[in-house]
């Protein structure tokens, strides 16, 4: 049993005479602690680190650093609606994992969360002795002092993306940096953010499933094939016993002002607050319905970090315009910031 279904779902002890009888109730009949669900609440004990310190966030994240004037937005912390979040303990991370291999495998938002980890790390331990090394498709992290190794692989489909005559084939069938990442003692997955890009912005050509090659093909689709294909590997491939595996789930945008009852507007831009609550008007994306249909086939274990819903609620929380390029983002995520939590369900997943 998962993390997500040992938190809906405590085991009771019933006495009867001298004898301790372990019950474990039905699903129907829990008292739940799902992590995932609840609001978020003001605690000024937070931001967990001061982004002016850490010099590990790169210019898109890097809210404070590019004239962001509000603070509010930094002191927000995730309170489940039927327990608390533990608070990140850094020591612990690092004592836990030390010796330990972990990466993160995606595309720009699995950077903004590693950038996020190294940044709560780094304010925990005392002169941290951190290296940093890697090559165009990946960035690792060392902390030299526990043997840790945090790694980035950037891959935004998963599946491989090859060079052939006919011009570059996104190949949905096809998984073949999985030798790189399955002796890690940790993988976190995440991909969705590039499934609909098109034009220049689409870094492939034809599409291929199977021996039959297409210049385009229903995206969705083409993301749950590409997901069945990652789910097979992890099957196949990925010892378990050794190798805990969490995939993130769909990270959203905040570019519709009609999902948080704001008609009319286009962006995160003037937004300072989170949408009180625990519900989202615009409801859950189409792609967190794949990406759960998919992750219940998978007979290994693997456990969703549950992001979606949490993170619709902080439309007050991606740069904007605060970040290097001053272009507008409601994609990505300011550092400090919502990552934070991301990585407080992470440690609590990965310790439960």
């Amino acid at each position: 049993m998962g993390f997500a279904e040992r938190q809906r779902c405590r085991s009771c002890w019933v006495s009867v005479g001298l004898t301790l009888l372990l019950v474990r109730l039905s699903s129907s009949r829990c008292f739940s602690c799902d992590m995932y669900q609840g609001s978020w609440v003001v605690d000024t004990s937070y931001p967990l680190y001061n982004s002016l310190d850490c010099p590990y966030i790169r210019q898109e994240f890097d809210c404070l650093k590019y004239g962001r004037p509000d603070r509010l937005y930094l002191q927000y912390r995730w309170q489940p609606s039927g327990c608390d979040l533990p608070r990140f303990d850094g020591k612990a991370f690092l004592d836990k994992f030390k010796g330990k291999k972990i990466m993160f495998v995606g595309d720009s938002v699995s950077a903004n969360h590693v950038e996020s980890l190294i940044c709560l790390l780094h304010a925990s331990a005392p002169n941290p002795n951190i290296k940093v090394g890697g090559h165009d498709s990946m960035a690792t992290y060392t902390f030299q002092d526990y043997d840790l190794s945090i790694s980035v692989f950037h891959s935004v489909y998963l599946v491989d993306i090859v060079p052939e005559n006919v011009g570059r084939v996104l190949k949905l069938d096809s998984l073949s940096n999985g030798n790189i990442w399955k002796d890690m003692d940790v993988l976190i997955f995440n991909t969705w953010l590039w499934w609909y890009r098109s034009g220049p912005k689409q870094p492939w050509d034809y599409v291929q499933y199977g021996e039959e090659v297409l210049k385009d093909m229903d995206r969705m689709e083409a993301f749950r094939k590409a997901l069945t294909t990652w789910g097979n590997w992890v099957d196949s491939e990925v010892d378990t016993a050794k190798t805990k595996v969490v995939f993130q789930g769909i990270s959203p945008m905040h570019y519709r002002g009609e999902d948080w009852d704001s008609p009319g507007v286009r962006n995160c831009a003037m937004e300072k607050q989170p949408i009180s609550g625990s519900m989202y008007r615009g409801g859950p994306p189409p792609a967190l319905k794949v990406v759960k249909e998919v992750l219940s086939g998978i007979k290994k274990p693997v456990h969703l970090l549950d992001i979606t819903t949490l993170s619709q609620l902080r439309k007050d929380a991606h740069p904007s315009s605060f970040n290097g390029f001053h272009g507008m983002d409601c994609t990505h995520w300011c550092l400090a910031g919502v990552p934070d939590t991301w990585n407080e369900l992470l440690f609590a997943a990965l310790t439960d």
